[in-house]
This record gives structure tokens, C-alpha cells and sequence, in this order.
């Protein structure tokens, strides 16, 4: 594991393997660096891969605490990812899972060193999927701000990402609870990350990046026809799919295949 210190004072911990060009990878909500580690696993050989915990996550850190983190703003993030890629001498290849693909396309307008992006079913409020309610990063910060990271935890399944309510109250009886009590501040940032309208921004259509969009043929409808529908969206975008992907998961060997094509310029 190796560490970067972000500009707002954040420790940032990532992993780093292999050798070649730079790829930098990002998680979703309720992610740690694991997440992506299949995919930068099969791309070792040729790449120089980085797992990253987003703030809040993992081993980093968060220079937020609890009572503010309703007033997180994504630059911060993007500064993490600077650092990150500062370190490892960018520029760098960007692969963002979920809310992480947006978090990506933020950090490229933005005008962090990114060269391309692969964005793995980046959850845009397109093709029919339907966005999350205005007023749920605010529920989520009043939440954490009071103690009360299991009802963060609960209300961003039930409401962010759709789970039914009798299916959290199995996870909350679970043994992975504690573990995803411990990353609900960062729940805050999704949430804001994806807030209402969703929708790419004209910064976003605008960008000069080439970028693939993915979706694995067996994830949920919404989130296939979501990725679908944004390469129309961006200006130097397509999509492929790939095989697999049951409940938003990554299928690691038939994505690394598609990245290696796409990272490798062909």
C-alpha cells in the first residue's frame, strides 16, 4: 500500500502493481480499492495499474468531519485523484466503476491530467433509469452529522440505489453491516455526486477525451440502458458491452480484454 497526501490535508491510499502506462482506478458507493482489483489484476502485464480508496474509504483518511460532510464538493475528490496521479508521474489512463465513472468525467473537465476514460456503468439519470430524490445527500449528512451511520447506510439502499426494505434489514442482520456503517460518510459524497438532475453537464459534452462506456450484458436493465444511452451525450464516446456483469458487477477478464484494446489506442 502506498499513501499521497491530498490538498486538503486527506491521506490517500492506493495500490500500485505492474508496469507501463498509468491506469488509475475508481469505485462507487460502499467501495474500497478491492473493487476494481480483479480488473487492474488482469492488466498488470502491460500496464502500471492503481486501486485507489476514495476518501473515507479504507486505509485513506478524510479531512471532512462528520458535522460537515453535507458541505463536500467534488473538487475535493478531484484533488485526490490529482495527488494520486502526481505521484505515479501521470498523466494517467482513468477506469471509474459507478458513481466513480462520474466522479472521472468531473475530474477531466476539470483539467486533471487524464488521458482517457472508461466509465463502467456510471449511474446518469438517462434511458429511462431514474435519478435519486433532490433531498438525499441532505438526509444522508443530517444522518452521519448525528451518529447515525446504519440509517445512512439503510437509507442510501433503500433510496439511492433501490434496494427493497426488507432486503436492507437482511444485509443490516448481516455481518458485512459494520463494514459498510464505516464508509457511510462517503455515502455523502455519492449521493452529491449523483444528485438530481444527473445528467452530464456542458462541460461534460463538451470534453475532448476519448471515452468507452461499459455495461455488463447481465446487470440491471436501467443501468445497461443508461450506459446506452450516453455516448450520445459526449462528444468522443462509445459503448461496449461485455459479458456478464450479473447485479453490477464487473466481469474482470472480459473488461480487462476490452481495456487493453481501448487503453492501448486500438
Amino acid at each position: 500500500m502506498r499513501t499521497v497526501t491530498s490538498a486538503d490535508g486527506t491521506t490517500i491510499a492506493y495500490e500500485r502493481d505492474g508496469s507501463g502506462p498509468l491506469v488509475v482506478f475508481l469505485g462507487g458507493a460502499f467501495n474500497d480499492r478491492t473493487a476494481c482489483a480483479p480488473v487492474a489484476e488482469a492488466l498488470r502485464d502491460r500496464y502500471t495499474v492503481v486501486c485507489v480508496d476514495r476518501r473515507g474509504r479504507g486505509d485513506s483518511g478524510d479531512a471532512i468531519p462528520p458535522h460537515e460532510a453535507g458541505a463536500y464538493q467534488v473538487q475535493r475528490e478531484v484533488a485526490d485523484l490529482d495527488a494520486v496521479i502526481a505521484a505515479e508521474g501521470g498523466p494517467a489512463a482513468v477506469f471509474g466503476f459507478s458513481s466513480g465513472g462520474i466522479l472521472a468525467l468531473h475530474a477531466a473537465v476539470a483539467g486533471s491530467a487524464v488521458t482517457r476514460l472508461a466509465l463502467y456503468e456510471p449511474p446518469f439519470a438517462l434511458g429511462g433509469l431514474a435519478g435519486s430524490a433532490k433531498d438525499l445527500p441532505g438526509k444522508l449528512a443530517a444522518l452521519v452529522a448525528e451518529g447515525r451511520r446504519g440509517d445512512a447506510v439503510a437509507t442510501m439502499q433503500i433510496e439511492g440505489i433501490g434496494l427493497p426494505p426488507e432486503s436492507v434489514e437482511q444485509i443490516r442482520r448481516s455481518p458485512m453491516w459494520p463494514g459498510l456503517e464505516a464508509v457511510a460518510q462517503s455515502l455523502v459524497y455519492d449521493a452529491k455526486l449523483t444528485a438530481a438532475p444527473n445528467l452530464p453537464t456542458d462541460a461534460m459534452r463538451a470534453l475532448d477525451r476519448e471515452v468507452l462506456v461499459l455495461s455488463g450484458s447481465e446487470t440491471w436493465p436501467g443501468l445497461r440502458s443508461a450506459a446506452q444511452a450516453l455516448p450520445a451525450q459526449l462528444a468522443r464516446a462509445r459503448y461496449a458491452e461485455v459479458p456478464g456483469g450479473a447485479g453490477h458487477g464487473i466481469p474482470a477478464e472480459a473488461t480487462a480484454k476490452v481495456l487493453d484494446e481501448f487503453f492501448g489506442g486500438k
